[in-house]
């Protein structure tokens, strides 16, 4: 069969535009914020790390071993982190006195890719999440979680966040050319305004997902576990035990909402479920 050069040209340009498939290897590489650290409310931040045992990062590692059992862990997740810390240095759970699970120093993506340059070829997979703290400043802080306010505000704020992001994932892929990156997608914090706010968070998490699949990268569709469809009573019913936000009005998730994303991260790997 004969197969022209513009056939080929769209082949290898699929080929390239697909997020990248790797088995797990030697070492699976958690980074991000709180909710990679495995962050709970009714764990005080200057416990042990090992405290923080029941995240999605413990729950996605446990699967892993099933396919890879000598891979190990390393965590640099760190509370407070925001694209731009993450970036430059300076997480705020360290000043706050939290121990982290994977100790470093100056900026968590500077730890990430020193641990690269040390370990070629042999970390894979990457989980990275990131967004929290780049949108609950206006969310929170700004708006007062006044609805218009975030619709008015909140696509500046995503237009910002989108490329520090994009970058990120960006210089983590030139290191880890093979590695499979996959980035935890956006969900509706807010129980009272699920359904107010549905476009604004669908908006974020697109948003995302261009970051990643510049990347190529993948998504584990939060989404789909936090703000699942169905009514509104349903939906608050489903945030409120999958996170702390209407028993301590912390967004942080359950052990519940860790087993949902660690399912959503094994979802988007493309791993055999064990």
């Amino acid at each position: 069969m004969r197969v022209g050069v513009a056939t080929v040209v769209l082949i290898l340009g699929l080929a390239a535009s697909r997020p990248v498939y790797q088995p797990p290897l030697s070492y699976y590489l958690a980074l991000g914020d709180s909710i990679a650290y495995g962050f709970q409310p009714t764990k005080m931040p200057g416990a042990r790390a090992s405290v923080f045992n029941t995240g999605y990062v413990d729950v996605f590692a446990a699967r892993l071993r099933k396919l890879a059992p000598k891979i190990r862990v390393v965590n640099y997740g760190c509370p407070g982190e925001s694209t731009v810390t993450f970036t430059r240095g300076g997480c705020p759970g360290i000043a706050d006195g939290f121990k982290l699970h994977s100790a470093f120093r100056g900026s968590q993506l500077g730890a990430a890719e020193a641990f690269l340059r040390a370990h070629p070829g042999k970390a894979s997979p990457f989980t990275l999440t990131l967004w929290g703290n780049d949108w609950l400043p206006l969310l929170l802080d700004t708006c007062k979680g006044q609805v218009a306010c975030v619709q008015r505000r909140g696509p500046a704020t995503i237009a910002a966040f989108e490329p520090r992001l994009t970058s990120i994932l960006q210089r983590l892929r030139a290191s880890a050319p093979k590695a499979e990156i996959i980035v935890t997608g956006a969900w509706n914090l807010d129980p009272t305004q699920l359904v107010q706010l549905k476009s604004i968070y669908r908006s974020l998490d697109a948003a995302i997902a261009r970051a990643a699949s510049a990347s190529r990268a993948r998504v584990a569709n939060a989404l789909l576990v936090f703000n699942p469809s169905g009514d509104a009573q349903f939906q608050r019913m489903r945030l409120c035990a999958l996170t702390f936000i209407c028993s301590k009005s912390d967004p942080h998730p359950t052990d519940a909402g860790y087993r949902g994303l660690a399912n959503a991260f094994m979802a988007a790997s493309g791993y055999p479920r064990g």
